[in-house]
């Protein structure tokens, strides 16, 4: 189910057909499952990569040819189509938005409705107050989820110039790796911060990244979809439970492989 939303919404807005969804949901998550044994078994995972990123690339470029020639209402139609000074983007360059859109707009609200589930599931007094009043709650309470989640764990960046932070020095050029999950859990920027509250406010969590030019392209279209999915499932089976999840093994994407639920069928 976590599954599924993101890959209609992303599937429906780039205008990838139905008959090819699950092939390139299955490439983009190769993509940032690998370093977990069961993404690649025996196979070097230096070869499920490259088998993944090609996958993904040629069908963007097919895609981005075809759309050339026969336009449509979607977002493959409009990058093929843009014009800035004379000047359009590549076949290549297309390709390699689009491996990130698969990427990034797929696992990121994917692993933090499975995430929030569970700490639904666990902390019973923030879900009965969030259901207590879902419309005037929910959009404070999608914020904790992405907070509590923190589904990408980490990035890394190269420093432009010194710098200095909490008295360490970073010279320019010095790699550095940052763990969003150790921000979101900052005490100085949170009150009791290991406690998940659906109304905490402010809630200034780094899940989007920290702004300016790196902050999440899809912030709004995650918001949405969260609201959305939280909202239909604690209406149409608000009794849903979620076990102990199965974890991926990844240093990147705080991801959930698999996690067994139960709940109450309707009438």
């Amino acid at each position: 189910m976590a599954k599924r939303l993101p890959l209609i919404t992303i599937s429906d807005m780039i205008g990838v057909p139905d008959a090819d969804r699950e092939r390139v949901v299955a490439a983009a998550d190769l993509l940032v499952t690998a370093s977990d044994p069961g993404a690649f078994g025996d196979r070097p995972p230096i070869e499920v990569l490259g088998e993944a990123l090609w996958t993904l690339t040629e069908f963007a470029t097919e895609l981005a040819a075809y759309r050339e020639k026969n336009p449509g209402d979607d977002l493959m139609s409009g990058l093929v189509h843009a014009e800035i000074d004379g000047e359009h983007l590549t076949h290549p360059e297309i390709a390699a938005f689009f491996v990130l859109l698969s990427v990034a707009g797929n696992d990121t609200t994917r692993h933090t409705t499975s995430h929030a589930l569970r700490a639904l599931s666990v902390h019973r007094d923030q879900r009965a107050l969030l259901q207590e009043d879902l419309d005037g709650r929910l959009a404070t309470a999608v914020e904790e989820f992405i907070r509590w989640a923190s589904p990408v764990m980490t990035f890394r960046r190269t420093t432009t110039r010194e710098v200095e932070l909490h008295g360490e020095t970073l010279p320019a050029g010095e790699k550095v790796v940052l763990f969003y999950h150790s921000a979101n859990r900052d005490e100085q920027a949170f009150e009791d911060p290991w406690r998940f509250d659906i109304t905490r406010d402010p809630n200034r969590h780094v899940g989007f990244g920290g702004g300016g030019p790196h902050y999440c392209l899809g912030a709004s279209l995650a918001r949405t979809q969260l609201r959305s999915i939280f909202g239909e499932l604690l209406t149409v089976i608000p009794d849903i439970e979620a076990q102990e999840p199965e974890l991926l093994r990844s240093a990147f994407i705080h991801g959930v492989k698999r996690m067994e639920c139960s709940f109450s069928p309707r009438a």
